[in-house]
């Protein structure tokens, strides 16, 4: 949405040049009554004055005050008289936290050239005057809180950047600015909520370099008029609701680097007019409705660097011309509905780092090419099909700098080789899970020492969980829950460096495409670019666990998510888990805990998720802190009183009388858990005999669960 780097190059420049003439003529300058004034009326708008603004001694010389600068009235060709006298041709007051409303006198500063209020707390509409003066060159109001339309009728002959983006401007787009600010090559009305078609108008700014119209909501096809800027460098329409075609007009803009159109409701196929878009480097056309394949002319562009057709509904073979797109670093193609064989020429893009092939239909395993891929540093083929894991590693461990390998939901009911001959020296994630690979944690994985994230959750995986686990000094992120491992958790997790204090000069990846993505009840899917985004994790749940809870867990204080449910754990809860200050998940579910919930853990003020159901937990809920906004089923299945469980005895007389009252309860309870047990017991083993159960880790810890409470009870 940004302009290009070199755009605001030539303007800085520009600006520098300007402010540098401006500065030697501003010495000993005196402000303009008329511009004072002005300036002091503007301040009146605001909550609160802006500091050295109309100070004693400084009253009459706004040429000296906070982000003004002046120019004499001779070196702007005026001839009233005053050649002694400053008018104010800059006005920069760009994240001084103004709030209020923007007053009409601005435009009293008729010789305003360069106006930058943008990072404020400005709001309401824009006052018509703003947009009259016929000296102003740039003006910023970006990341505002301004409102309503823009009013029509600007005349503004001088204008060259036009920036209001990041705010909540509604209406029709307002295209009437090119009718008189024919010299503009900047404008940005991204992020606001614009809506409707592109009206006719846009083509009167012929001089037009960048043009953001991204995240409103326009709908409509492109306007023709675009097709008819030339002199386009810059292109964002993303993330709005245009539909439709692209259009071959596309083709006539020669001279664009940057095309992004993506999250729309474009359709069709992709037009086949890129020959002449040699200047081209970024096409980002992701989250459409875009059939077909992938057009002759974009598959052999050489100035194409970043490709992204991310979810779309391509179909076909995919075809790429690898020695022709030479500068090609980043390929994403996931999401689509391609087939065929997994290419086998993307290793002769000789400059391509990052890949995304997911969700395909690959008719063939990763081929002996990949071997060869030296610059492949980000490779994701989840959900592709792919067979023959043993093969897959032992290709891709040649490829020397291979940083994140994501093969989710891939390999299904393979054994995942434990070959402590295969080497990743570089790899920093691997996310392989939702695959029922078989096997233990393999030997090789301890050669990773990069690790930051490891994900082999919900396989088939068992044996013990290995104590060099804890050797990784980068690992941050660990999950895996849902598999087979069992013995004790290893105490050497409650030691990795990163957990303990995250080390966060790691060198981060840049990618375009999604790094990882994550389902959660609460929030659905979510999507992670940046590894820095990803919470601090540990997750063992959902395996055959015992043993109790290391008191030494308390020294993982970066730790956001703690979950250990669905295990066999014993013992107590250690109070000591009130020191990992930095959790906002904790989830004990589904063991064997005993004891009481240590009230220290209403001292986590982050914690915002937290489950201890079905245990055999007893005494009091700690009260207060995060404690208060738990729902019952968090204590569900225990044996637990006060705050959502009922309230706990008060002194000796009711004690006993609820002593009684609970021997009686507890009495008629196991005698009907006595014949749920049954009951269920008789049913599965029915089922089973049938063939039509099977029995899950927490449907068995469920009965095993009542029996333990039925034997307790006699």
């Amino acid at each position: 949405m940004g302009v290009p780097d070199s755009l605001w190059v030539v303007l800085a420049v520009a600006w520098l040049c300007f402010q540098a003439q401006v500065l030697h003529s501003q010495e000993d300058l005196v402000c303009n009554s008329s511009d004072s004034n002005a300036l002091l009326d503007l301040m009146s708008n605001f909550e609160s004055p802006i500091d050295g603004w109309g100070l004693n001694g400084y009253a009459n010389n706004c040429c000296d005050w906070l982000g003004v600068v002046c120019n004499s009235s001779s070196s702007l060709g005026l001839s009233d008289g005053h050649s002694s006298s400053g008018r104010v041709v800059e006005l920069v007051l760009a994240s001084k936290k103004l709030a209020g409303n923007l007053s009409d006198s601005i435009g009293k500063l008729d010789q305003l050239r360069f106006l930058n209020l943008s990072h404020n707390l400005l709001k309401s509409t824009l006052p018509e005057s703003l947009l009259h003066l016929p000296n102003l060159q740039v003006l910023d109001l970006s990341y505002n809180e301004f409102s309503g339309a823009v009013p029509k009728g600007a005349n503004l002959p001088s204008l060259r950047a036009f920036d209001i983006s990041e705010n909540s401007f509604s209406g029709s787009l307002p295209v009437w600015i090119c009718a008189n600010s024919t010299r503009i090559q900047v404008l940005n009305l991204a992020v606001n909520s614009f809506s409707d078609v592109i009206p006719p108008g846009l083509g009167n700014c012929s001089s037009l370099q960048n043009l953001s119209l991204a995240t409103n909501s326009l709908t409509g096809g492109i306007s023709e008029d675009i097709f008819t800027l030339g002199r386009l460098v810059q292109l964002s329409l993303e993330e709005n609701s245009f539909s439709g075609p692209l259009g071959s007009g596309i083709g006539n803009l020669t001279e664009l680097v940057r095309l992004d159109i993506s999250t729309n409701r474009f359709s069709g196929s992709l037009p086949d007019v890129f020959q002449n878009m040699k200047k081209l480097q970024y096409f980002i056309a992701q989250t459409n409705g875009f059939g077909g394949s992938i057009p002759s002319s974009l598959s052999n562009l050489p100035s194409l660097t970043f490709l992204n057709l991310r979810n779309n509904s391509l179909t076909g073979m995919i075809v790429l011309n690898c020695s022709a797109m030479s500068r090609l670093v980043s390929l994403d193609l996931g999401s689509n509905n391609f087939s065929g064989p997994v290419p086998e020429d993307l290793p002769n893009c000789q400059q391509l780092q990052s890949v995304n092939l997911a969700r395909s239909k690959f008719t063939t395993p990763i081929p002996q090419s990949f071997k060869n891929f030296s610059s492949l540093v980000y490779l994701s083929i989840s959900n592709s099909s792919l067979s023959n894991i043993s093969s897959a590693l032992e290709i891709l461990q040649h490829c020397n700098n291979l940083t994140v390998l994501v093969l989710t939901l891939n390999y299904f009911d393979e054994e995942l080789p434990g070959d402590a001959s295969l080497s990743f020296p570089k790899l920093e994630v691997l996310v392989m899970a939702k695959s029922r690979l078989k096997g233990s944690m393999p030997q090789w994985l301890r050669g990773c020492t990069r690790l930051q994230l490891l994900d082999l959750s919900w396989n088939s995986l068992g044996g013990t969980i290995p104590s060099w686990i804890g050797d990784f000094q980068s690992l941050f992120y660990l999950d895996i829950s849902e598999n087979s491992f069992v013995g004790e958790i290893p105490k050497e997790i409650t030691g990795l460096p990163a957990l303990i204090h995250r080390n966060m000069s790691i060198l981060e990846p840049s990618l375009d495409f999604p790094l990882f993505w994550k389902r959660t009840k609460q929030s659905g899917v979510l999507q992670y670019k940046q590894l820095t985004s990803l919470p601090p994790l540990v997750d063992l749940g959902g395996n055959s666990l015992n043993g109790s809870i290391w008191p030494e867990f308390e020294n993982l204080k970066n730790v956001h998510i703690l979950v250990l449910s669905n295990n066999f754990l014993s013992g107590s809860i250690p109070d000591s888990l009130s020191e990992m200050t930095s959790l906002e998940t904790l989830n004990l579910s589904y063991n064997n805990l005993s004891g009481s919930i240590p009230s220290s853990l209403a001292r986590l003020s982050f914690l915002s998720r937290f489950s201890v159901a079905y245990n055999n937990l007893s005494g009091p809920v700690p009260s207060g802190g995060q404690f208060t906004t738990f729902p019952n089923s968090s204590f569900i299945g225990n044996n637990l009183c006060g705050g959502h469980a009922p309230p706990c005895p008060t002194s000796p007389g009711s004690t006993n009388h609820s002593e009684n009252h609970s021997g009686s309860a507890d009495h008629a309870m196991s005698d009907r858990n006595l014949g749920m047990t049954i009951g269920l017991a008789f049913g599965m083993a029915i089922g089973i005999a049938l063939g039509t159960t099977r029995i899950g880790n927490s449907c068995l810890r469920v009965i095993i669960g009542f029996c333990d409470r039925f034997k307790s009870c006699h």
